[in-house]
């Protein structure tokens, strides 16, 4: 079931709650493992990316007990054997990375690829994961067929401070996952601050860890000699509401998003507006009401376009930019659009121009949008990179008409029900086998 047919040109209606963030989820699934005590994690998505960690998991013993449908996750590592057959982690995700700490103190050794899995926006390093490992008193060698190990003698990271060259999310949460427990106070600059590192964070402090400066871009973690069990709850995908938000204008539908955490959505809420989309916020739900204008923002500089740039939080969140750059195809006016993270972060605009869109890449990192222009139906091809997958259906659920999105099914693994909700909005849409 890989692709998705869709029927377009429905307003979508309605109230919905979104699902817990799966980047949250994962490395706290991950790090449950630093603890002596079983772990509960509430609002987890039903998502593919934990379905192999949680294979993998229980593979090594553990006891994991996941109700999908009330979306609460138990597990118990007291059982997890701390050796790996054949050396084998979790394949075609990039979260694999975030075992590396976590079985390091376990295993002491560890045989990674040199090249970690993941979507195809663009290379994805594994070096600043090296380092930060090193920094913390891990050794790192390569073996002749290219693949290296990693080792960790005593299973006790040591503190350090490390400053990496640019905020990474993962480089950020191994960090904080070793100095957890290591040997006195390791302090990270540059640190990234997204708001599921920001919820990594409080779910080490509730098993016991002390960090200071959770969400900000210096953590200090101060090492403790264990961490214990605890309950934590997973915050709301903000990629989902915005994606909720954005079917809702784009297709001329009122849609309300509940537990739309409202302190996280200052900037976003300005990108709305910038493409004449209104979100009101009401009781900590998100609201777009029907008949918004659509039109790109002038700034007052006037020899300058309207512009919507990305980069690591607390600038506006890459992944949602592609679903701004579905938007910007139905509105009035021309609005550039700056990657400043991804090197191939555009290479699904010509499936977007399969529908009539006017896009003009300038260079890997930046493209312009000439908007309003007359859309068609289309049979177009998603890359294996989430938020494209979803832009494009975005597109095709404005367009009067039958569409296809085809090797659409990586949506799965970052949006649970994402046909389901959808089609609870008002859409016409199916999976095809």
């Amino acid at each position: 079931m890989s692709n998705l047919i869709v029927h377009g040109g429905r307003p979508l209606n309605g109230t919905i709650v979104p699902s817990g963030n799966k980047n949250s989820v994962l490395p706290v699934f991950c790090a449950t493992l630093l603890a002596d005590d079983p772990v509960v994690i509430r609002n987890v998505p039903n998502i593919t990316d934990l379905e192999k960690l949680v294979a993998f998991f229980q593979a090594q013993g553990a006891s994991v007990n996941w109700d999908r449908d009330a979306g609460i996750l138990r597990v118990d590592n007291s059982n997890f054997r701390n050796t790996l057959e054949n050396n084998e982690l979790p394949s075609d995700m990039r979260s694999t990375v975030l075992l590396y700490p976590v079985l390091l103190r376990r295993a002491r050794t560890l045989r990674v690829p040199a090249n970690a899995k993941g979507c195809s926006l663009g290379v994805r390093e594994i070096d600043p994961h090296l380092e930060i490992l090193s920094a913390l008193g891990a050794s790192v060698g390569a073996d002749a067929d290219g693949a290296l190990t990693l080792s960790l003698p005593d299973g006790r990271f040591r503190a350090a401070r490390h400053w990496p060259d640019y905020m990474s999310v993962t480089v950020t949460e191994n960090f904080v996952m070793a100095a957890a427990l290591a040997d006195g106070e390791s302090v990270l600059v540059n640190a990234a601050s997204e708001p599921h590192v920001q919820d990594l964070c409080r779910a080490l402090v509730a098993m016991g860890a002390d960090i200071d400066g959770i969400g900000t871009s210096m953590l200090r973690v101060r090492g403790v000699q264990k961490l214990r069990g605890a309950e934590v709850t997973v915050g709301s995908d903000y990629h989902e509401i915005v994606t909720f938000l954005a079917l809702g204008a784009i297709t001329g539908g009122e849609v309300r998003v509940e537990k739309a955490m409202p302190e996280h959505f200052d900037l976003i809420g300005r990108v709305f507006k910038k493409l004449g989309v209104l979100i009101e916020n009401e009781n900590g739900a998100a609201l777009v009401r029907r008949g918004q204008k659509l039109e790109v923002e002038r700034p007052f500089t006037s020899n300058l376009l309207a512009k919507i740039e990305a980069a690591p939080w607390p600038y506006f969140s890459v992944d949602l930019l592609p679903l701004m750059i579905a938007l910007a195809t139905r509105a009035r006016g021309t609005v550039q659009f700056w990657n400043k993270v991804y090197e191939n972060g555009f290479a699904w605009i010509p499936e977007l121009a399969k529908f009539g869109a006017h896009a003009v890449v300038c260079d890997p990192h930046r493209i312009l949008v000439f908007g309003d222009k007359p859309l068609r139906p289309a049979i177009v091809d998603s890359p294996y990179i989430i938020r494209a997958a979803v832009a494009l259906t975005m597109t095709a659920a404005a367009i009067p008409g039958r569409s296809v999105i085809r090797n659409a099914e990586i949506i799965k693994r970052a949006h649970p029900r994402f046909v389901e909700n959808l089609r609870f909005l008002g859409a016409d849409l199916a999976w095809e086998d």
